[in-house]
């Protein structure tokens, strides 16, 4: 929470009464064209703006829950409302391990071609799945 209050993140909670279920957080940052995928870097100023998803937790407890994906896609939502008034290319994650990773593969995120636990998401993809929904 000292990043929430220094401003540094957002971070968004699921609760379940007064039971933290999972959260998340929110924090603007920006990365080289070298450590983006191709897609992510074309057309792009340097540094290419995104979006980082700076943790995204479930409690062991309601694991198998889909209450990451959940979370996941309110992150997207608001980082799309984000990018209306601020340019945002893409949501970044440094995922924690690589079932971390998998998680975020399955979801339509592509690894760095430095670091495979550093994953990408283009806001125009992102956009388009939300628009056919």
């Amino acid at each position: 929470m000292k990043n929430q209050a220094s401003g540094a993140s957002r971070t968004y909670a699921v609760c379940s009464g007064n039971d933290v279920v999972g959260y998340y957080a929110l924090a603007v940052g920006s990365i080289e064209h070298e450590f983006a995928p191709g897609k992510i870097r074309r057309s792009m100023p340097q540094p290419i703006p995104v979006m980082i998803l700076a943790r995204l937790a479930v409690d062991r407890q309601y694991a198998g829950q889909r209450i990451g994906t959940g979370m996941l896609r309110d992150a997207l939502l608001r980082t799309i409302q984000a990018a209306d008034i601020a340019g945002i290319r893409a949501m970044l994650v440094h995922a924690l391990n690589e079932k971390a990773a998998t998680f975020y593969r399955e979801r339509g995120f592509a690894a760095s071609p430095f670091d495979p636990l550093v994953l990408f998401l283009a806001l125009d993809h992102v956009r388009r799945l939300f628009a056919e929904a």
